[in-house]
């Protein structure tokens, strides 16, 4: 198999950590850049001490984020674990020198500027780049990712939400429109912030809402399901800050558009998801659970239909710095260059 050498931008937080963890273990890849403002000519072992001061790796300093200083180091793929706005500052010229991008913020994933500019309050740093980037969801666009030299992986919340629904919109068996869903997320989905509202004391025994009604990730929500549905389809989101370390518990409930029955709704998942590597379904009785993800790249998806009411609930669960950021990074890097797609994520 080839090998690859990559660069891992913003890698000193949480999810630019957990890449470090897992390429550092991948038998393709070399990890060649680190890059952090805060950590600048630090060496990773400092700042990450689990790492072996005495390695390759633990020896490694962190730099400022420049393309121009990657150049002629034999870097092949970015890894852009950046706030939304900053990622598209590299995108460009990284993709000019040759080097894939894999971005983990939310600057690629939502297709039309103007709806980016609604979501994120300002206008889209690189538009023309917009075109050429694939949703790097592998369940569903595992196809165009082969093939891509820009990846946007999905949010956090959006792989939570759009594995259940989508096979169920396709097949025709829920109606899109009337999605509510409704997420419970660990502290570390706001990234390594020492803002009041994620220190211990204010999180700890507390549950709460936010980002309501129209939270960043339901632009790009909307816009799958919607191509899933084959229309303009608008659903109705709520997440909600709970006191663990990481994982997503998502419950979504939705409309039947036809008579059917749980062994059926189970029957479209397995179609769609029998041979995943990373999805378990869990037929009724059993229920998604965070302690069964956590640290995996893994997704749990369970199904039910209430009698009385005919809803359908769909139900799962998740690590949001894993499948739902770094695993599915990369992931996608190992369908892009070939490989085993569960290489370094087992």
């Amino acid at each position: 198999m080839n090998q690859v050498t990559a660069a891992i931008f913003g890698a000193s937080g949480y999810t630019g950590e957990e890449l470090v963890r897992r390429l550092a273990k991948h038998p393709c890849v070399k990890i060649g850049a680190l890059t952090s403002r805060q950590s600048a000519s630090r060496r990773a072992a400092e700042v990450f001490p689990w790492l072996d001061s005495r390695s390759e790796l633990g020896k490694l300093e962190f730099e400022t984020p420049e393309v121009s200083s990657l150049k002629n180091r034999g870097i092949t793929v970015a890894f852009l674990a950046l706030p939304h706005g900053a990622a598209a500052e590299y995108a460009g010229g990284l993709l000019e020198a040759g080097v894939q991008v894999i971005d983990l913020s939310a600057d690629f994933r939502i297709k039309n500027p103007a709806v980016y500019r609604e979501f994120y309050g300002r206008e889209h740093p690189a538009p023309e780049l917009l075109d050429r980037a694939v949703y790097g969801l592998p369940e569903r666009y595992r196809d165009a990712i082969r093939s891509a030299n820009l990846i946007a992986c999905p949010g956090c919340y959006p792989t939570g939400i759009l594995l259940p629904v989508i096979p169920l919109i396709k097949a025709n068996r829920i109606r899109p429109p009337s999605i509510v869903a409704t997420s419970m997320s660990g502290v570390s989905g706001a990234g390594r912030s020492v803002e009041l509202p994620y220190l211990f004391v204010e999180c700890n025994e507390s549950v709460r809402p936010y980002g309501v009604p129209k939270h960043r990730h339901l632009a790009e929500i909307e816009q799958e399901i919607s191509l899933a549905a084959g229309e303009s389809v608008q659903i109705q989101f709520a997440p909600h800050l709970v006191p663990i370390n990481r994982g997503i518990i998502t419950t979504i409930h939705v409309d039947a558009s036809t008579s059917t029955s749980e062994s059926d709704l189970g029957a479209v998942l397995s179609a769609a998801y029998g041979n995943e590597p990373f999805v378990r379904l869990l037929p009724p009785p059993r229920f998604p659970d965070v302690k069964n993800i956590a640290f995996s790249n893994s997704i749990e998806i369970s199904w039910r239909l209430d009698p009385r009411t005919g809803k359908i609930i769909l139900m799962s669960a998740e690590d949001n710095l894993i499948k739902g950021a770094a695993g599915q990074a990369i992931q996608c890097l190992n369908i892009s260059q070939g490989w085993e797609e569960t290489l370094g994520l087992n």
